[in-house]
């Protein structure tokens, strides 16, 4: 077998970051590599765990070395419109997944991606998973200022494999579960949606959302039209204009960009 020196340097790399598994700068060595196939301007290694905030493994430093403030209130309340998030949680699997396969139908018209996914990802983003049990997923994100094109899909679904079988024998050296299978060190989500909607309303001097409510006001924001609430629901479609309009009533807010404020824009938080 011909080996030319691209070949020899990628598995010289390989071993490398074979050799880096259980050392602290693992996740950057892997975007070394990775960047050998595709271009991305940023990254992040987290956990997604169900009813509970990502805990954050490793993620690409800012330019001036500050605290990212935009990610920081991801962390805080908005991955519970994250697809990817959501995706992980209701059907976790293995394998690569993009932002076309996991997006609702009018997820770029949200305030969720005009406020914080299109000036933090800015233009697309793809995800290396491992499910570790039925409750948590191990993501690594790359984000691009662009879109990925079609050779770079090919690409890393090319390298997947290996990659999710380098995330998978990363594990041990993470802090990953106590005994209960609960992410160390992340705090609970008090909810998920239903205690955080709540909290909210009650915090304003609001009328609380029925569950069902809920359900609507959440798919809404994370970019679900009303048709696609409806199928997903497997309610009418004037059940579903009928419960945006008791919500709207209830909170009294008259369109989708107050009701994003409302719950989830820092200026509101403790009202």
């Amino acid at each position: 077998m011909e080996l030319d020196w691209q070949d020899m340097a990628f598995h010289h790399h390989i071993g490398t970051l074979i050799d880096a598994l259980d050392g602290p700068g693992f996740w950057t060595r892997l975007t070394r590599v990775l960047e050998r196939f595709v271009a991305f301007d940023n990254w992040v290694a987290l956990l997604f765990s169900r009813d509970r905030a990502p805990l954050v493994f490793a993620e690409s430093p800012m330019p001036d070395g500050t605290v990212d403030q935009m990610f920081q209130a991801y962390l805080a309340a908005l991955y519970q419109l994250d697809p990817f998030y959501v995706t992980a949680c209701e059907r976790p699997a293995s394998g690569l997944v993009t932002l076309a396969s996991v997006a609702p139908d009018n997820f770029r018209m949200t305030d969720y991606y005009q406020r914080y996914f299109k000036n933090n990802i800015v233009g697309d983003e793809v995800q290396f998973n491992y499910a570790i049990d039925a409750r948590r997923t191990l993501a690594f994100s790359l984000g691009a200022t662009r879109r990925y094109s079609e050779r770079d899909f090919a690409s890393l679904a090319l390298i997947a494999p290996w990659v999710i079988a380098l995330m998978r024998q990363r594990l041990p050296y993470e802090a990953l579960a106590d005994s209960r299978g609960d992410a160390a060190g992340a705090k609970p989500d008090e909810a998920g949606f239903a205690e955080h909607f709540e909290r909210v309303a009650r915090q304003s001097g609001h009328t609380p959302l029925t569950a069902r409510e809920v359900e609507v006001v959440r798919l809404s924001l994370s970019g679900f039209s009303t048709r696609a609430i409806a199928e997903k629901l497997e309610i009418s479609f004037e059940t579903v204009r009928a419960h945006k309009k008791h919500v709207y009533a209830k909170l009294g807010v008259s369109s989708q960009s107050e009701l994003f404020a409302l719950f989830y824009d820092p200026a509101q938080k403790g009202a």
